[in-house]
């Protein structure tokens, strides 16, 4: 069982090795100078041949420079690369890692190796078909191909993956949609090519699976004075959680999560609209009691001042009235009608 383990470790990269290389513009210069030498000494091969030089000399020197023009030189012209601002290159040795190259510049590296970049396209092609074949139903025939070249190089920039909304269950078993975006970038080019198949279809694929994990722990919605967290109350700790939950999942690959944020939230359609007759109805309640909270205030403001003041005597029944009078006025849905009374209630 240790053994397997240790197999397994062994088979994961943790560390980035920095790529042997050296500059390229001076191997650049040294090998069109030599090329121009072999061109030189192949002329003078022949002169040597045409005067009549001992064999050996000249055939050496001509097979000498024609190696040189033919093998040589153009090997050591495929080890140079070119690099931009963050922008690195994976290298490899005859399958084994041999390291990797980073920042921007000219650079010469061994020129047996090769780039491995496993989340670049191997090819694109594209394809007309055509109009009489389409029109009868036959089988279309391919009629030219676009071959694109893949892009080895591995960006380090921050990068944005906006992944399709997904329909999910909250805490309470309502569906729900929801979007989210996430900022990201390469740290560590080893585990990021190594490690996983494709890195960017490896954090899409967690991405999705964190969502579902941190969305499922809240409802939709909550009370405010229950102090509750929901998903609409508080989204920015849920984008924290999903941020955290991502990292996690994406360490082995060698991604950093710069930051997650929730671009869509809402009911699915079947539920929407009775979650809004509920929403509508939860804010009705809500504002009948403040109504109603403010009137018996006010109306026990009133009769304090009527007291205080000596304004009027007013006994019970006739607070009992006017307290009924106000309460109507107060938490009416509509204006009220004056009413001119003209005699006693008694």
């Amino acid at each position: 069982m240790s053994r397997n383990s240790s197999t397994s470790e062994r088979q994961l990269h943790y560390e980035e090795i920095k790529a042997k290389h050296t500059s390229g513009m001076m191997m650049l210069v040294m090998n069109i100078v030599l090329i121009i030498c072999a061109i030189a000494g192949f002329i003078y091969g022949i002169v040597l041949a045409g005067r009549g030089a001992a064999l050996g000399i000249w055939l050496s020197l001509i097979i000498l420079c024609v190696l040189y023009l033919c093998l040589i030189g153009p090997i050591l012209f495929v080890g140079l690369k070119i690099l931009q601002p963050n922008e690195a290159l994976v290298l490899t040795l005859f399958g084994k890692y041999y390291g990797t190259l980073r920042g921007e510049g000219f650079f010469f590296v061994n020129p047996f190796v090769s780039a491995v970049n496993p989340a670049a396209e191997n090819a694109s092609t594209g394809a007309t078909v055509s109009l009489e074949q389409a029109s009868s139903g036959g089988k279309p025939s391919i009629q030219g191909f676009n071959v694109k070249r893949p892009n080895k190089k591995i960006s380090l920039k921050s990068m944005t993956l906006n992944n399709e909304r997904q329909k999910i269950n909250d805490e309470l078993g309502n569906p729900i949609i929801i979007g989210i975006v996430v900022i990201w970038k390469v740290v560590n080019t080893a585990k990021a090519v190594f490690n996983v198949d494709n890195y960017v279809e490896y954090l899409s694929i967690q991405c999705d699976s964190a969502l579902r994990n941190i969305v499922r722990l809240y409802p939709y919605d909550a009370s405010t004075e229950d102090g509750e967290k929901s998903l609409r109350g508080s989204s920015q700790e849920v984008a924290e959680k999903i941020k955290a939950e991502i990292q996690s999942r994406v360490d082995i690959a060698g991604l950093e999560i710069l930051e997650a944020r929730i671009t869509h939230l809402a009911y699915a359609p079947e539920i929407a609209a009775a979650m809004l007759q509920r929403q509508q109805a939860s804010a009705i309640i809500d504002a009948r009691q403040m109504i109603v909270e403010g009137a018996v205030g006010m109306v026990e403001m009133a009769l304090s001042k009527l007291s205080e003041n000596n304004i009027v005597q007013l006994d019970e029944e006739r607070k009992a009235a006017m307290v009924s009078n106000l309460m109507v006025v107060l938490c009416g849905n509509k204006d009220p009608q004056p009413v001119l009374n003209s005699g006693s209630i008694y």
